[in-house]
């Protein structure tokens, strides 16, 4: 309430200060009044967004997965370049970065990565940027230069607090070592220090290889299949809720949710919100803020649509 009297003051003084300006020819003054009416509407949006971040488990850190599709190097040479883009968003927003596993692709690229982004508000940010991103370029791997179409899935889900009780039977999980594919040195990669857990029941499937200790992997491996089942207990109740409301703005695993085209012409666009951009080198270097915006306002209030040109 008293960001809004705040800026509903500030507004106030704006406009009398542009009626002034107007009303003895002060250039200047209708210059300064219009150039806060500019910050007071990016205040006013910013707020705006937060109020969006009211989810159960919003304000937790972040896992976020990215898996390449069919297609061998093309694709996993798009996941990389998938996870280049989020971990580039996050560290411009000043969140900590660590990558928890990764399988490198044969000969570029990544078969998969999870990456953990501490921040507040990092999984309310994430969330609903799980989904299937679709790319279409020139590839640079083929001789020909044809235009290839390549997938990777992204999935995000919340790191779960220690207050949170999520009951897991030993039973129903396969517990799996072997060799890490990753940086490390010597040791991470002539040992079985790395650690996946296999949930039966859901068929989810998470793995550690950031430690040399295997002991230290599968306690960070359980922590992520802890989170891994809370946030699908969450997607129930949501999609419980959706469907109750007729609203079918989730969009879950599997699902196409952006194209980033890159040849014959530049686009990126939000195939859920209309958000678009014809500056895919600038998005794909961390500038997602507004398909992320939109996509929340959408979730929650049903409607949205962004040209980011306009903004810019």
């Amino acid at each position: 309430m008293a960001a809004y009297q705040s800026l509903e003051r500030d507004l106030e003084d704006s406009v009398t200060l542009i009626e002034l300006g107007e009303t003895e020819g002060d250039d200047a003054s209708i210059a300064e009044g219009g150039a806060q009416l500019r910050k007071i509407a990016e205040e006013a949006q910013r707020r705006s967004v937060e109020a969006l971040l009211s989810g159960e488990a919003d304000a937790n850190d972040a896992y976020l997965e990215v898996h390449a599709g069919a297609g061998g190097t093309e694709s996993q040479d798009w996941a990389s370049m998938l996870a280049r883009m989020y971990m580039r968003w996050a560290e411009d927003r000043g969140y900590k970065v660590k990558v928890i596993e990764e399988s490198p692709g044969e000969e570029a690229g990544l078969k998969s990565v999870t990456i953990e982004i501490k921040g507040e508000d990092a999984y309310g940010w994430l969330k609903t940027e799980s989904g299937v991103h679709r790319l279409v370029r020139i590839s640079p791997y083929d001789s020909n230069a044809r235009r290839h179409t390549s997938f990777a899935s992204v999935w995000v889900y919340p790191v779960v607090d220690d207050d949170i009780d999520i009951e897991i039977n030993g039973g129903d999980c396969r517990i799996d070592t072997y060799r890490s594919s990753g940086a490390g040195g010597q040791h991470v990669n002539t040992t079985d220090s790395a650690v996946r857990i296999t949930h039966l029941p859901t068929g989810i499937a998470v793995a550690s290889q950031q430690e040399r200790s295997q002991i230290k992997n599968r306690a960070i491996a359980w922590a992520m299949l802890k989170s891994r089942l809370y946030e699908l207990e969450l997607k129930k109740r949501e999609e419980k809720a959706s469907a109750e409301a007729a609203s079918k703005t989730e969009i879950g695993w599997g699902h196409q949710i952006r194209s980033y085209v890159l040849q014959p012409y530049q686009l990126v666009k939000d195939l859920r919100t209309g958000t678009q951009s014809s500056d895919p080198t600038a998005v794909l270097d961390g500038a997602i803020e507004p398909f992320i915006e939109s996509a929340l306002a959408q979730r929650i209030e049903g409607s949205s649509s962004v040209h980011v040109d306009d903004l810019e």
